[in-house]
């Protein structure tokens, strides 16, 4: 029984990074987000972004550090906004690309955009994003 108990409690999801939801206006996310490996995603106004070597979650693999080009938009629901990034070229080690989503938090004077990485068996980190709040 123990031994069931315990791989039971290794299918959860690491937790959220610290911060409350948001909804960001358009003008919050037109900005260069950077994350822990000063990787870079700059969004611009007319909905397309530069990515220089970006975390990005891809299901079950470790986190890609992904550099290109591509459209993004903004989602939301009624706790936070959500930005969705389209990559316009596929990366060599994943199949049928789907867009990355990232959810939106604000920590103190810092927004966040993050999105949970590899196997959740594994305890990965989270792949986060960071500007400083307006």
């Amino acid at each position: 029984m123990v031994l069931s108990l315990t791989a039971c409690g290794r299918f959860t999801v690491m937790p959220p990074p610290e911060g409350e939801p948001i909804h960001l206006k358009p003008g919050e996310l037109v900005t260069t987000w950077t994350d822990a490996d000063d990787g870079t995603l700059t969004l611009k106004k007319d909905g397309t972004f530069i990515a220089d070597k970006i975390c990005v979650g891809v299901g079950w693999y470790d986190s890609l550090a992904w550099s290109g080009t591509g459209t993004w938009e903004e989602g939301s629901n009624d706790e936070q906004s959500f930005l969705e990034v389209t990559f316009d070229a596929d990366h060599p080690e994943v199949r049928e690309r789907k867009p990355d989503s990232y959810a939106a938090l604000k920590q103190g004077k810092v927004l966040k955009l993050w999105t949970a990485i590899g196997d959740p068996d594994n305890d990965y980190p989270n792949c986060v994003l960071t500007s400083p709040a307006n």
